[in-house]
């Protein structure tokens, strides 16, 4: 009997032991989950949109338990702020490029994204930033820049009866001769009109002058590409330079402030002008509505607002449309964790696909998404985003494509908008400019050899 009770003593101490090892080995085993759930670190670059990322960053927190860090950088500062952070321990583990120059300098930072859902929801493919096989940069949204206009003030002009054009709608405006006779007519009469400018401020604040040395500018180097029929080039010969030339000084002579305080403008004041109806027109892309209607003491009626191309006067730009792409790639940190790549792309796709997301991305962000995922419900409904949609349904237009990712750098953008502001000030002629634009192209190209 006392060695049968010991042996069963025995036994159920070995069980004991068992069941407690096996205890431990399922709690460790929780423990390296969880540890194993990875985070997101996204770097933004649109100070406008920071509060809305913050606010999507807590919802995808707040629902899924997963981590999310929000910084954006300042105007101007992306590359350089991403050059700091990537650098760090806890470094970015989502950032973007601006296309195929941007993927040259990160691509030893770039993950392959061609097995992603996202990249397989993805409309058009041809979109993405490709390496061989390999997919490294996958485009998040497209938008478009042009002319916006308020169109009560422009209806208020083609109603007065002493105007000096024979139009009587902004629609009729298709080049540049007449969107120049109906500027100045509008600066002589801005009084009636009851406003300080046709134009709101050119800002050419450092940081804040990317409207002109990158949207604008894009505008003489599509031209010179499509003639030479390529898509980048090592020297640019700035061939449409007094294309340029026409319409900076139409935006700088007709505005609201004159062209030697522009040096102290911001985007933000620009937006301001139009927003509380000192100005009729502003040039900027469909992601300026938010500041539009976030403007305190806002006048802009929404179905008001509307875009008119960016005429240079070059010949046949009366079937020209508005400039339409992306400069925005999302790239996964391809130095990060498993775990934290992991996270990343399922936070993206979560935004892509979810409910909460896809509102977020039309409504808050004012995107307008290159993915299949998007219903025709779910697409923008601010006046920005549909009229670039517009202007992409036309047929009998022909949208200018961004071509300014494949710019040098952006030394070379800053020193363009450094130039644009000394030519504003009457310190650089428009000749040294162009011949310093030329200059600073091929030496910059040279150096991201």
């Amino acid at each position: 009997m006392k060695k049968k009770l010991i042996s069963m003593l025995m036994i159920l101490v070995v069980a004991a032991i068992y069941l407690t090892g096996c205890g431990n080995s399922d709690s460790e085993k929780t423990s390296n989950e969880e540890t194993k759930k990875g985070k997101v670190y996204y770097l933004s670059f649109k100070p406008e949109s920071d509060q809305v990322w913050q606010n999507i960053a807590k919802e995808y927190e707040k629902e899924k338990g997963i981590e999310v860090k929000v910084v954006t950088a300042a105007n101007g500062t992306y590359e350089q702020t991403l050059k700091s952070e990537i650098a760090k321990t806890d470094a970015p583990t989502l950032f973007q490029i601006n296309g195929p120059v941007g993927y040259q300098n990160w691509k030893d930072y770039c993950m392959d994204l061609k097995d992603t859902d996202l990249y397989s929801w993805l409309i058009d493919k041809n979109m993405a930033v490709k390496d061989g096989d390999g997919v490294y940069g996958i485009p998040y949204v497209v938008e478009g820049y042009g002319i916006i206009y308020n169109e009560e003030i422009m209806d208020k002009y083609f109603a007065l009866s002493d105007k000096a054009v024979d139009i009587s709608s902004t629609t009729e405006i298709k080049n540049f001769d007449m969107l120049k006779k109906v500027v100045e007519d509008m600066t002589a009469k801005k009084d009636k009109l009851n406003i300080e400018g046709v134009f709101a401020s050119t800002s050419l604040l450092p940081g804040d002058d990317w409207r002109w040395q990158t949207h604008l500018a894009n505008m003489p180097v599509y031209y010179e590409y499509k003639d030479k029929g390529i898509v980048d080039t090592d020297k640019l010969e700035f061939t449409y330079a007094d294309n340029f030339k026409n319409t900076f000084d139409l935006y700088i002579n007709n505005s609201c402030t004159k062209p030697e305080m522009l040096g102290s403008k911001s985007v933000n004041d620009s937006m301001a002008e139009f927003a509380l109806g000192k100005v009729a027109m502003v040039q900027n892309g469909n992601w300026a509505w938010s500041q539009i209607s976030g403007t305190k003491g806002n006048v802009v009626k929404e179905d008001k607002v509307k875009y008119l191309p960016i005429y240079t006067g070059v010949q046949g730009e009366e079937t020209q449309g508005l400039c339409i792409g992306t400069e925005n790639f999302f790239c996964i940190n391809s130095k990060a964790s498993k775990e934290d790549q992991q996270a990343s792309i399922d936070f993206i796709q979560w935004l892509y696909n979810s409910d909460y997301g896809k509102n977020a991305v039309t409504n808050d962000l004012n995107f307008i998404s290159p993915f299949s995922t998007f219903k025709d419900d779910e697409k923008p409904t601010d006046p920005l985003a549909k009229e670039v949609i517009k202007f992409m349904s036309d047929t009998s237009l022909n949208t200018v494509s961004w071509v300014y990712p494949s710019f040098p750098s952006q030394t070379f953008k800053d020193n363009f908008g450094a130039d644009l502001l000394q030519y504003a000030n009457n310190k650089m002629s428009w000749d040294e400019l162009k011949t310093a634009v030329i200059k600073d192209w091929e030496s910059e190209k040279a150096a991201t050899k």
